[in-house]
């Protein structure tokens, strides 16, 4: 039996007690050190002036885009895609799984084609980047663009930026012998047959399944037979 001259205090009267004296504990044991390095910090950011509204850091960058040459003020932590497609408004270049495994974002960066989802814009300062704008127009297309049209390399288009930047990648790869996965022999000059395409392109996911006719685009464009 509880004694009659013990006081009673529920459990929510206790966690709300407890609460209280934490938050008071905390906000007592703030020093003047600290609050001096936290003053002494702020004018040292403020005027560096590079710090954006969302708390990143900003940074001037050089590119040559499609042969042009672009200046650029971007968030440090801006991608090489979301440069090209909200700076510059290149919005050819596709934003699919942001995770650099469809390769709807596939750009040419120095010649090589990379998963522009995966890149920091920041890192490229200087570069040569070719999207698929740079690559040909609706009234001067490049072979590659009209080979996928010819036989049908795409149905809702979009990948295909994607798959076109990438095709024109792997012809010249296999012209300058960079072998592959399923290279027999990694010494002699890769062949360009039809298992060589589909392991090449095995980074480019064409969801509408229109594979078969992208391997007869780049094989006419290559020139072999697969």
């Amino acid at each position: 039996m509880d004694s009659p001259t013990t006081p009673l205090i529920s459990r929510r009267d206790a966690l709300i007690v407890g609460a209280a004296t934490a938050a008071a504990v905390s906000a007592s044991s703030a020093t003047p050190a600290s609050a001096q390095t936290s003053s002494a910090s702020a004018p040292t950011a403020a005027s560096a002036g590079s710090a954006s509204a969302a708390g990143g850091f900003r940074m001037k960058l050089s590119l040559s885009v499609n042969g042009t040459a672009r200046a650029l003020d971007v968030d440090t932590r801006t991608t090489l895609l979301d440069a090209l497609r909200e700076n510059l408004q290149l919005t050819g270049t596709k934003k699919g799984c942001d995770h650099g495994q469809c390769g709807a974002c596939t750009v040419i960066v120095d010649g090589r084609r990379i998963n522009s989802c995966l890149t920091l814009a920041v890192m490229h300062e200087g570069a040569q980047v070719t999207t698929i704008e740079g690559l040909g127009t609706p009234q001067n297309m490049h072979p590659m663009q009209a080979a996928f049209v010819k036989h049908d390399g795409y149905q809702c288009g979009y990948c295909t930026p994607g798959q076109i930047c990438s095709a024109v990648a792997v012809i010249d790869e296999v012209k300058r012998g960079v072998p592959s996965h399923v290279s027999a022999d990694l010494t002699a000059r890769p062949i360009l047959s039809a298992e060589e395409l589909r392991e090449r392109m095995s980074g480019n996911i064409c969801r509408c399944g229109a594979y078969s006719n992208i391997v007869e685009a780049i094989t006419e464009v290559a020139g072999s037979k697969a």
